[in-house]
């Protein structure tokens, strides 16, 4: 197929490369157009100077790009660019809303729209191993899936556009309370004088155990953050959780208070730390 890839962040970057390797033709945009260039250098592809010069006669255009604005911002000029009745298909962690918009933009113009929010990080993106959760009409659904599962290990629909977002949502939701379980049983254990690596290998393989716990839990003993998913970006996502909350009246004690034990962690100077590092709050680095 025709693709085009607009974004390549760490995520994009191996997402759009693992598109090339599974035969389609690519060519791929970013704002900082060296990045693209190195892209195009790695992965053999095309480096495209606009979104709608990369979109060009594309049949799908997939975006990874920052937030709900950078979203309204390239989606149009995407729209105006690919081939009739395209499918682009966002990987963005935006709002439903944002997503409903531009599905409505999409099918005005005789094109489609999913939202298609990914979970699995960096490695999961490096060996196309990511969970993409997807909201849209099932059509689009059908031509975007087989696509995109290029850098997916499980990819699912759950309903109308928008919904692949709020899943995404719940999926922050969920890894924001068991961050900071671990923050804490860490925290308890070193407090009890129990040795943690004793601990992990104790209970890592009942029923606290956890992804989380598999790959964060000696790092964060260690008070090492210098990698994975950003606070800022996950503070993002928990802004857009609690948004949502405040429209359908759910009740999220919890991920209000863990979003601001990370401005906690923000205010230690740990923006670009991994989300792990909640117990930093608790247990600061080299103490």
């Amino acid at each position: 197929m025709r693709v085009a890839f607009v974004g390549l962040g760490v995520m994009g970057f191996p997402m759009a490369g693992h598109l090339a390797k599974a035969g389609h033709e690519v060519a791929v945009f970013n704002r900082s157009p060296q990045k693209a260039r190195r892209w195009a250098e790695v992965h053999g592809g095309r480096a495209a100077g606009a979104v709608a010069e990369a979109a060009d006669g594309a049949e799908l255009v997939a975006l990874c790009v920052g937030n709900d604005d950078d979203v309204r911002a390239v989606t149009p000029e995407a729209l105006g660019a690919m081939a009739p009745g395209g499918v682009v298909v966002d990987h963005t962690t935006a709002s439903a809303r944002v997503a409903r918009e531009m599905a409505a933009l999409a099918a005005g113009q005789g094109r489609t729209f999913v939202d298609a929010p990914v979970s699995g990080g960096q490695a999961g993106a490096e060996n196309g191993q990511l969970t993409i959760m997807c909201g849209g009409e099932e059509a689009a659904f059908a031509r975007a899936e087989p696509v995109i599962a290029a850098y997916a290990r499980a990819i699912r629909r759950l309903g109308g556009p928008g919904a692949g977002q709020l899943a995404k949502m719940v999926n922050q939701i969920c890894i924001a309370g068991v961050v900071q379980g671990l923050a804490e049983g860490l925290h308890f254990a070193r407090r009890a004088g129990l040795d943690p690596a004793d601990v992990y290998e104790a209970i890592s393989k009942g029923a606290a155990q956890s992804w989380q716990m598999d790959n964060r839990w000696a790092t964060m003993a260690q008070g090492r953050f210098d990698f994975g998913f950003a606070v800022d970006w996950m503070r993002k996502d928990l802004g857009l959780v609690l948004d949502e909350a405040a429209a359908n009246g759910a009740q999220l004690d919890m991920t209000r208070m863990v979003d601001q034990f990370y401005a906690e962690v923000q205010a230690l100077g740990g923006h670009r730390w991994d989300t792990s590092s909640l117990v930093a709050r608790l247990e600061p680095p080299g103490r």
